[in-house]
């Protein structure tokens, strides 16, 4: 975190303690993208292609085969990841896709001469778990469920959209890979927003992260903190301009920002009076 502190010219003036009063400006999710994000082949980039879903314990899937209307069957898979289907008996289909699992019961089928060349679909009816978990900075956290992939968007409307705190940053896991992150950015470009509303399936669990704080102190007229908004990048007059400005008695030429790091709090000196008369440049 950073402080801005400017000083008093009277000695002994105290600083007033800072308010929890933190301007209202939520971060806009409501954006209704034209078009679908171009899918890239980057495996980090968030506007890749959609991921594919994975079958679930408990996920109720039918079974067919093109032609052969009598060997249609509902099955629902088992707390092992099996289920067992008509002629080719046990099958372990939890964490495949339904691809996948066609392939292996197509496989199973002509191992053991009951089809020839069968064309066996998988259809995922209903998802055991279908809730997607929308967790951190939104107004409404909680479990929402879904029938099947929605936008990222989509889901934050669902929990009432995002809080005035809210950071940049989504962080986004899926059922089957927990220890796998996909991180999402938000911007103030419209454009590149598009690709931020990427693909949420159920089992998903959403993470906004909170944004950063900047606390204005000392011989201002509002003492406060200022969310880091614009990407997270804030600037000393923007800081202070938020705080309401300095009093008539603040001296302007020793102002400091205290920061945080590895090796504890630092000072940095800032002549907020010459940032102000455009003799220096205005301080992030």
């Amino acid at each position: 975190f950073l402080v801005v502190l400017v000083a008093a010219v009277a000695l002994g003036q105290t600083a007033t303690p800072p308010a929890t009063t933190l301007p209202p400006k939520p971060l806009d999710t409501n954006i209704s993208p034209a078009t679908a994000p171009t899918p890239s082949t980057d495996p980090n980039d968030a506007s890749g292609p959609v991921r594919d879903m994975m079958i679930g314990i408990g996920d109720l899937l039918k079974i067919s085969v093109l032609g052969a209307p009598e060997y249609d069957q509902d099955v629902r898979v088992a707390g092992n990841g099996d289920i067992v289907i008509g002629l080719v008996g046990r099958v372990h289909v939890a964490g495949q896709t339904t691809e996948q699992a066609q392939a292996l019961i197509r496989k199973r089928l002509m191992d053991g001469a009951y089809f020839s060349d069968p064309q066996v679909a998988v259809l995922e009816k209903e998802f055991a778990t279908q809730g997607v978990s929308v967790l951190g900075e939104v107004q409404k956290p909680g479990v929402y469920q879904v029938t099947g992939p929605r936008r990222l968007f989509d889901v934050l409307s669902l929990a009432g959209g995002t809080t005035p705190k809210a950071g940049q940053v989504v962080t986004i896991s899926s059922r089957d890979k927990i220890k796998t992150l996909q991180l999402v950015n938000f911007s103030t470009d419209p454009q590149k927003n598009i690709a931020a509303n990427v693909d949420i399936l159920p089992g998903d669990t959403v993470v906004v992260s909170k944004a950063g704080v900047v606390y204005v102190v000392g011989d201002v007229k509002h003492p406060m903190g200022v969310i880091m908004e614009n990407g997270g990048h804030i600037t000393i007059l923007q800081a202070l301009a938020t705080a309401e400005g300095a009093n008539s008695t603040a001296a302007l030429r020793n102002a400091k920002i205290v920061r945080k790091g590895d090796n504890g709090p630092t000072e940095v000196l800032v002549d907020v009076k010459k940032i102000m008369q455009a003799k220096a440049p205005d301080v992030t």
